[in-house]
């Protein structure tokens, strides 16, 4: 099967070359072709150029910077493979990653899509926080409903059916697009073999406000499926409603817990437990925000 892989940059130049390095220069196989959509309007050029000395099949493809959904959509019409690959310009894969692909997708013919592991580059605390809170994934290969596009694959068939992703969305695209191959009746496999290494957020600032554009991303796809599971109770009509407000709160404390106790050991658990208490706060603020400026219109 013809593997295509799909990337898109805005502003990050050297981590794309990075990137670049890790898929084409020490790949043990290498994709079929490589889109690379450019919020630059093509002034990721000069790399391009540089790595299409190494694998001529290499398309850029310039745009307007709007988000991610726009971008995906925009390089999506210039992919021809079997198999469409996503990641970002801030991941680098695995030498098996494009073997790997492959493999899975000839293991699992009637997928839709399979993905899997996401992890730190690095050993320092907040990244180990970070692999807890942005990509948590299961221990087990499985069927789940959704995965991060950063290390997720496609049949070309089913993006077909599904369509573009949703512009609306400047967060939680993947989530949203991953619920509709569900419903269009495909199943998404996950593997962690297929693992690929993260750049996290450099900053405990940065690493926060992901996590808050992330809860605001959350609230945006729920209110757009109300048939997709929810941590807070859509209405309050029931006596199950003020039990779900009540568990959102104490979730804080819960799944702060049930994260700590993933971690390698249980010095960094002790020491973890406190920030992922701080990381709950804020992805369920960003959830209460985003519920406020939609009720008051204050976009």
């Amino acid at each position: 099967m013809k593997v295509t892989v799909l990337i898109c940059t805005y502003k990050r130049r050297q981590l794309l070359y990075n990137c670049l390095k890790s898929l084409i220069g020490g790949g043990e196989e290498l994709p079929d072709e490589i889109v690379i959509v450019d919020g630059e309007e093509g002034k990721v050029k000069n790399i391009v150029f540089e790595w299409q000395r190494k694998f001529s099949k290499i398309i850029l493809v310039p745009t307007k910077n709007m988000n991610l959904a726009a971008s995906r959509n925009t390089g999506l019409p210039f992919c021809s493979g079997d198999i469409i690959a996503f990641t970002d310009d801030d991941i680098k894969v695995r030498t098996d990653w494009i073997k790997k692909i492959r493999e899975l997708h000839d293991r699992y013919p009637d997928a839709a899509a399979i993905g899997g592991k996401v992890q730190s580059l690095t050993d320092k605390f907040r990244d180990k926080i970070a692999d807890l809170v942005i990509f948590p994934a299961p221990e087990e290969a499985q069927r789940v409903t959704t995965l991060a596009a950063a290390n997720i694959s496609y049949k070309k068939e089913i993006i077909g059916k599904v369509g573009p992703f949703d512009e609306e969305l400047f967060r939680g695209e993947d989530v949203d697009y991953n619920w509709r191959v569900l419903k269009a009746g495909g199943y998404i496999q996950y593997e962690p073999e297929l693992l690929v290494y993260h750049l996290h957020r450099n900053s405990w600032k940065g690493l926060l406000q992901q996590l808050f554009m992330y809860g605001r991303a959350y609230y945006l796809v729920r209110k757009k499926w109300k048939d997709i599971y929810c941590v807070y109770p859509r209405e309050w009509n029931t006596l199950k409603d003020v039990f779900k407000t009540v568990y959102f709160f104490c979730g804080i404390i819960y799944q702060a817990l049930l994260d700590a106790r993933k971690a390698e050991n249980i010095y960094f658990s002790i020491l973890a437990y406190p920030v992922l208490v701080l990381c709950q706060v804020v992805w369920r603020w960003g959830m209460a925000y985003q519920y406020l400026k939609t009720k008051f219109n204050k976009d």
